[in-house]
This record gives structure tokens, sequence and C-alpha cells, in this order.
């Protein structure tokens, strides 16, 4: 029986990035519309906590301050929960709107699972090859995805930092790629370029513990179910051990979602607010907690559970699902290449048998 991390089978870094990218895809696509209704969710929350008025528009004074759309105060909607926001989204601003933040979250999301998946592979290979080697095993112990995973996921969330918070603010409110720009300028001119990497401590806490959390959950799930190999590698029982994966590690982290949430749409809002003459610091993770602990109580914090359930589960199933679909076919192509590899080096001993034979 071949075994996955037969190194004469085993796919190429090349195939492990072309096996992450189509489900970085189909994920991205479909999963999109949850992630802008969780983000808004998390919005309407810190606009309650942040003290900050709207403007009545009565159509009266309407020369001397502009209302409506094109405004930049936006219009104040309240959404009732996961459905009411789906639909007064869908309403009011279109059911493009669903899709807000698309093209960053697909420039975000190629690359970083990319990143994210490659590395857990290799990471994961190489330690389980050295901790075999010094113990005389074959198994897996539970702390190598544990610390694959994790280290992965670091690895993965600084490098493309800046990206997920321009996603984080496009999917906050309708906001054009100019005013976009014009807020990464202010953030730049007070922070420094330290300002794009707002909200990495939180994120860090959220998606390494996630991550860490999701690769052992799934690895148990698997070996619980013990299932046998053809069946483990099943679409189906991938997808199964994927939802149940992404649902425990996304209730546990949800909190720290909340937090990077509240961190990154801040972006340009100081600077808006404040007309630009006076710099304010970005709130810290310490305040942001305690602010809606004291606001909204422990729930508070797990505001957003619902979409985010909705789209990590299935994100999860059908980013691990597709990703091992596509190492097993890469795998038995691999091992196809070897054995035509073989029987070519066996057609030729033969041959040269046979003219041995001739010539003696």
């Amino acid at each position: 029986m071949i075994r996955e991390d037969d190194p004469q089978f085993r796919i190429t870094p090349v195939q492990q990035m072309a096996s992450a990218c189509s489900g970085a895809l189909i994920t991205s696509l479909f999963m999109t519309p949850l992630d802008v209704v969780k983000i808004r969710l998390q919005a309407q929350q810190k606009a309650l906590l942040s003290n900050k008025c709207y403007l009545y528009c009565n159509g009266l004074m309407e020369h001397l301050c502009p209302c409506g759309e094109t405004a930049w105060i936006p219009r104040r909607v309240h959404f009732h929960g996961t459905f009411d926001a789906f639909y007064k989204i869908a309403k009011l601003e279109g059911v493009p709107a669903l899709w807000s933040g698309l093209s960053p979250t697909l420039v975000l999301a190629l690359p970083c699972t990319v990143v994210y998946f490659v590395s857990y592979e290799q990471l994961r290979f190489k330690t389980k090859t050295l901790y075999n080697k010094w113990t005389d095993t074959v198994h897996q112990p539970m702390w190598i995805p544990l610390f694959a995973g994790a280290t992965a996921r670091t690895i993965a969330v600084t490098t493309f930092s800046p990206l997920e918070l321009i996603r984080t603010k496009m999917q906050s409110k309708k906001l054009t790629y100019s005013e976009i720009t014009t807020a990464l300028r202010q953030v730049v001119k007070y922070e420094g370029y330290k300002g794009l990497f707002r909200g990495l401590g939180s994120t860090l806490l959220r998606d390494v513990p996630f991550s860490g959390i999701y690769w052992t959950t799934f690895e148990t799930t698997k070996r619980i179910f013990n299932k046998p190999d053809s069946e483990k590698n099943s679409f189906l029982f991938n997808f199964f051990c994927g939802s149940v994966a992404g649902s425990i590690a996304a209730f546990i982290t949800l909190p720290f979602d909340v937090v990077k949430t509240h961190q990154q749409i801040e972006l340009g809002e100081k600077e808006i607010y404040t007309d630009g003459k006076i710099q304010q610091r970005a709130s810290n993770m310490q305040n942001i907690v305690r602010t809606i602990y004291n606001n909204h109580g422990f729930k508070g914090l797990f505001t957003g559970l619902l979409p985010r359930i909705f789209k990590v589960a299935p994100a999860c199933a059908i980013m691990i699902a597709t990703f091992e679909y596509g190492k097993q076919f890469f795998q038995k192509y691999n091992t196809q290449k070897y054995k035509e590899k073989l029987q070519r080096h066996q057609d030729i001993v033969i041959i040269g048998n046979h003219k041995n034979n001739d010539y003696s």
C-alpha cells in the first residue's frame, strides 16, 4: 500500500499550490456574502459603542450639509440578526454589495492560502520525519499538526496583514477604492507603515489558535471514526471532518475576531472625525474588550457567531476536501509516473539481456 508521506510518491510544493488554489477560489466566491454580513454586524456594534452622532436629513438643509448615499455620513440601518442583514444589504445597496471586498479577498485568499497550506504540509512532513527518525516510529503524534498549523498560520497572516486590513474596511461599509486609498494614506501619515498592520495582534490571537485547534481536531476526528483508508480519503469524509473542526475552532476564537474587526474598521475614521488635526492612536485590544464587555456583556464578544459559523464551517470543509482531493489526484499521478519509469527501466534491462544473449 502506498503511504501518503512516501518520498517517492509525495506531491511536490507546486502540486500542493495547485491543490490549494482551487479550494481558495471556490471558497472566496461562495463565502464572501457571509463574511460581509458578519463584519457588518460587528461594525454595527462598534458604531453603537463609538458615541458618534449621525445627522438626520429632512431635505431642508441639504445646501449646507449634503445628505444621502453620496455623503461621507452613512445611512443608519440597524440589523436585527443574520438574515435581516442579508435582506437589508441586498435591498438598500443591491445584491452585488454582498460581494463587497471580493477583489482584495481574492488577492488575499489565493496567495495566503497557498502560503498557509504549503507551509503546513512542509512543516508537518519535515517535523514528522525528524520525530520518526529520533523515536524510530512511523506514527504522527497530535502535537505535530498543532505546531505545523500554528506556525504556518503565523507566517501567512503576518505576510498578508495589510490586504486583510483593506478587505475588512471595504466590507464594513460601502466604500470606493479612492476612499480606501485616502484612508490608507492617512494611516501611513500618522502611524507610519506599521499602521498597515493594525489588528495584526488580534488577528494572530484569532488565527494561530484557530489553525492549531483546527488541524488537531481534523486529525483527531479522522482518527476517532477510524475509517478504512479508502473512506478516510473520500471527499465527503474530509468535508465532514473539516466542517466539524472549523466549527469548533471558529467558536473558540470568535472573541478575537470581534476585537480584530473593531480595530480594523477604525481605518481612516479617527482622522476623518478629527479633521486630521489631532493624531489619535488606535485602540488596543484590552480597551476594546473592556468596552464591549461593559456595554454588551459576555455575549458581545460573540457577536456575529452565526454568520461566522455558517461561513467558517463550509469554508473549511470545502477547502480541506478540495485540498485533500487535489493531493490524491497528484499522488495518483506521481504513482503512475513512477510505475511507468520502473516499467521503462525494466524494459531496458530486458532488451539489454536479450542483446547480450544474442552476442553470446
